[in-house]
């Protein structure tokens, strides 16, 4: 897990400027057959479900994103030597279990919507997608269990095991006004970055990285999924709607401190802070001007961006002594392209 120094987190270094973003389509495009196959198979799993539920676990396997954990898989392969089969496999593993996580949290956040359309849930209610987030974990590892090296199975178990507990500590921190950053950068490495570090790691692992090279990969991992989430915690409220693709203030009504308020709550004068807690806890939308008003006051969304460009100037580092090669430009691209996006948050306020 990535450790986080409480000094760091309150006063991090300026990274230096980021050099221009290749952009999103530029950085997948050699791994877009890929993504593609991944996509496929992972459709294709649905075979193996009991065919009750079949439908069940295609709709739920049909919500992939951008597959941002399948691409770390095979950008952290292409730089450690080449993609095999075992890579395709790996991605589908990783993205299931990610894909199980989201069933879980759509429950727990009671969200309507999943990447604009219905969640599970809200299709075919709580038990059902509680069970169905179970077989989809349940699956994964079976896949996981096939390689021929137990290690593999062993990690993804271990991994699944800490997205798991982060989003226990999350979910029992709602609503804590007094959480501590340390705890905060804790849920982040736990049940985020977890999954970008296994990715990158047995990227490389199956591309028979020696040790050094696939402890800096997973290194990478962590430091880009720490970046990640805090970019998604700062879209929450510094962010358009159209950018987060959900309503602004979502975190914030579930109870859930993210870094822009954490650093309001441990700048402002104590009227600011009585008035930024009476929000939270009588959390209503027309809050949400009054939150975003307090962190321009108190600058917070500036130290929000340079924690994050810490991060993804950290990724870069970790991934600078592999050997130069295309999948290592494009791992460093990711960091250009996040940077970026941060740089863009904020800009409508």
């Amino acid at each position: 897990m990535l450790a986080v120094e409480p000094s760091l987190v309150a006063a991090p270094v300026a990274a230096p400027p980021p050099k221009p973003s290749p952009g999103w389509k530029q950085i997948v495009q050699s791994v877009e057959p890929f993504l593609l196959a991944v996509g496929q198979r992972l459709v294709a799993q649905t075979d193996e479900f009991e065919p009750q539920i079949a439908a069940y676990a295609q709709y739920a396997l049909t919500a992939q994103g951008k597959q941002l954990r399948p691409v770390l898989v095979a950008l952290s392969g292409e730089a450690c030597g080449g993609l095999n089969d075992s890579h395709l496999t790996l991605a589908v593993i990783i993205e299931m279990v990610h894909l199980a996580t989201l069933v879980h949290d759509d429950i727990i956040d009671e969200a309507d919507l999943r990447r604009g359309r219905p969640s599970l849930a809200a299709n075919w209610g709580t038990e059902v997608s509680v069970l169905l987030g179970d077989c989809l974990f349940a699956h994964a590892l079976k896949l996981a269990a096939g390689f021929p090296t137990p290690e593999i199975c062993r990690e993804v178990a271990a991994a699944t095991n800490t997205v798991c507990a982060g989003e226990i500590l999350q979910t029992r921190s709602r609503g804590n006004f007094e959480v501590t950053r340390g705890h905060y950068f804790k849920m982040l490495a736990m049940k985020t970055a977890e999954l970008f570090a296994l990715s990158c790691h047995l990227g490389g692992l199956l591309s028979k990285a020696a040790p050094p090279r696939r402890e800096a990969l997973r290194q990478y991992g962590l430091a880009l999924g720490t970046a990640y989430q805090l970019y998604d915690d700062c879209l929450d409220v510094l962010g358009s709607e159209a950018a987060a693709g959900k309503s602004l203030g979502a975190d914030l009504a579930k109870g859930k401190m993210t870094l822009p308020v954490l650093i309001v709550r441990d700048r402002a004068t104590p009227g600011d802070q009585l008035q930024l807690r009476e929000w939270l806890q009588t959390w209503d939308r027309a809050h949400l001007a009054g939150v975003v008003a307090l962190i321009e006051k108190y600058d917070a969304f500036t130290e929000s961006r340079t924690v994050i460009q810490h991060y993804l100037s950290a990724a870069r580092q970790a991934v600078a002594p592999l050997p130069a090669s295309e999948g290592r430009a494009r791992l460093a691209g990711l960091t250009h392209f996040l940077a970026e996006q941060t740089d863009a948050l904020g800009v409508v306020y």
